[in-house]
């Protein structure tokens, strides 16, 4: 392939422009495709979400790309959101062992082990519980709520009767949800909404044995939804569980029962996996940000809302605080941020200037994390001067590809994580607002803002 015809579609990759990648390379004849255009193709189709359109360019290629970690890693990426983790963690391992020390490939790697042995776990669970479930030998007579239970159950606020709470079910609303979502309600959910409607629980946190999106030995609950349709956080309302799955894309296994504090990315819902749509439901964690990720939380409704505590058990906002102020203050650089650092000599004590903006992050949120606010959009700026002005030919790929490696991973002064779409929303902003220009496929910073960001360094 042409070199100009490669920076052409690197440009149209850099501004996500992959449908016309897709369409000019598609109107090439196959056999007059080559390994590179193929590549690129199979990236194009990733980037659009068409894992299987791309595994079917990577399978034209394959005994050539067995030995590229390029291919391999494409190829895991397809597998991998196509929920094939056995096979992903294959081909990511591949990778890895011809090109070492890449962090996306380990991550993709670690994520790919640990969710396919996570989904080992979860058939055998499902294959074991199945056949007393056919049998009719694991429903048993529900002992109901006390009274003394459900006195001290409901937080009542404002909020939790306009959004949450109607008026109790009669028999003949139960019905009509029940025939309307699909599904036989457990007779626990009815029982606990005969006393009130939905609303917000005063314990809105339940433990998990594995981590999730929200934290790694729980999850928490915005509110439980009523039998109805009026209020928008009802079974069938306006942001009910038909809603959640329909339009958020939730798995249709059952029935979405509370809503959670990331507003709308993940939910807790009643699983009829096991049981059919007329038995006793398992209730289950559901996780969008992790591709739908689902965890097993409780056996049946009533075992689930027993075991809900009090955020106050898991408030350890004051010690991880502590701890993120020690690391911004003293903890190791990783091997690409001290080596940008070094080669700075327009800004004195570089190093302290960064350490003194990151603690005032931690201080103002809490804990050491980028996300869309002005401060982190400052660091954001830090790590793209600092790497641009040793890397000067970088390309938006490149960077998107090292930005891990300079804070979010890598050192102990390091976040442990990140969130690769407040990188690519800050790099459209500045792009957007001139401060970041784009020339053949290179980006950079214009002189005069370059000259702002050293301004605010040298402030810090």
């Amino acid at each position: 392939m042409e070199q100009r015809l490669i920076e052409q579609l690197n440009e149209w990759h850099e501004a996500d422009k992959h449908q016309q990648i897709v369409d000019l390379l598609s109107a090439i004849a196959d056999e007059e495709r080559d390994y590179e255009s193929i590549i690129l193709l199979g990236r194009a189709y990733n980037n659009l979400g068409y894992y299987e359109a791309a595994l079917s360019q990577f399978d034209k290629i394959s005994e050539a790309g067995k030995q590229d970690s390029i291919w391999n890693y494409r190829v895991g990426f397809a597998l991998y959101y196509l929920k094939r983790y056995e096979e992903a963690a294959q081909v990511f391992s591949r990778s890895a062992q011809i090109e070492p020390g890449v962090q996306s490939t380990e991550y993709f790697l670690r994520q790919s082990i640990h969710k396919a042995e996570k989904h080992k776990r979860e058939e055998l669970r499902l294959a074991k519980k199945k056949p007393s479930m056919e049998r009719g030998g694991s429903v048993k007579e529900k002992v109901l709520f006390s009274d003394m239970f459900l006195a001290d159950f409901w937080e009542d606020s404002e909020y939790a009767r306009e959004s949450y709470q109607s008026e109790l079910p009669t028999d003949e609303l139960i019905d009509s949800i029940e025939k309307e979502l699909g599904y036989k309600l457990p007779s626990s959910y009815i029982h606990l909404m005969k006393h009130q409607n939905g609303g917000v629980p005063k314990n809105t946190n339940f433990p998990t044995s594995e981590p999730t999106s929200w934290a790694e030995d729980h999850i928490a609950i915005t509110g439980i939804m009523g039998i109805g349709r009026e209020k928008r956080y009802s079974l069938c309302g306006d942001l009910g569980s038909s809603f959640m799955i329909e339009e958020w894309g939730y798995p249709d296994i059952g029935v979405v029962i509370c809503d959670c504090p990331s507003a709308g990315h993940d939910v807790v819902m009643l699983d009829y996996r096991a049981c059919g749509k007329d038995g006793e439901p398992e209730v289950i964690h559901v996780d969008q940000e992790d591709d739908y990720e689902i965890t097993f939380l409780a056996e049946n409704f009533e075992e689930f809302i027993k075991g809900l505590v009090s955020e106050e058990q898991y408030d350890t906002s004051e010690e991880d605080k502590e701890e993120d102020l020690d690391k911004v203050a003293h903890g190791k650089f990783s091997p690409l941020l001290e080596e940008l650092c070094c080669r700075v000599t327009e800004v004195d004590q570089v190093e302290q200037k960064i350490r003194s903006i990151c603690t005032r992050i931690v201080e103002e949120k809490g804990h050491f994390s980028f996300h869309a606010d002005e401060l982190s959009y400052v660091m954001y700026d830090v790590q793209f001067w600092l790497y641009t002005k040793s890397y000067p030919g970088t390309s938006r790929e490149q960077y998107a590809a090292s930005y891990q490696n300079i804070i979010a991973f890598g050192g102990e002064f390091s976040q442990g994580g990140y969130a690769p779409s407040f990188i690519t929303d800050w790099l459209d902003h500045r792009i957007k607002e001139g401060r970041i220009v784009q020339n053949h496929g290179i980006i950079r910073f214009t002189d005069s803002y370059a000259e702002e960001v050293m301004n605010r360094l040298k402030e810090a």
